[in-house]
């Protein structure tokens, strides 16, 4: 969800990949509550950490402990920035399909707030 946000608000100006610590599915849930703010991630294929291509990063953001770990490992020989920020997982919620959509929702909007306070929105001066 955080890859396609940052691709979402600031195109290519930014160049921004995801890797999960473990390669998995897509997420329906991401999927779904995605799709209610108009960004798609029909063609998003998740990759893990052992699938990156390139290992120069400016930054690296990492949101659960494993991953700040790898990420840490990651970029110990190199001049990166690596930030932490916690997020819950909300595949751990169970319950109805509603409770499980509210957690992925909680998700998204606090990944929308960091990711903004982050990376804001530039806009050209006005003539």
């Amino acid at each position: 969800m955080a890859e396609a946000m940052l691709k979402h608000f600031h195109g290519r100006s930014i160049f921004v990949d995801s890797v999960g610590v473990r390669c998995g599915e897509l997420d329906p849930f991401a999927v779904a509550v995605m799709d209610e703010i108009g960004i798609d991630l029909q063609k998003h294929r998740p990759k893990a950490f052992v699938d990156l291509e390139d290992e120069s990063f400016d930054l690296v953001v990492s949101l659960s402990p494993e991953a700040q770990h790898q990420a840490v490992e990651l970029t110990r020989t190199s001049a990166c920035e690596v930030e932490y920020w916690p997020t819950m997982d909300p595949t751990a919620i169970e319950g109805s399909r509603e409770a499980r959509m509210e957690a992925y929702r909680d998700l998204r909007d606090r990944l929308m707030r960091r990711i903004l306070d982050r990376f804001p929105l530039f806009h050209a001066p006005q003539a």
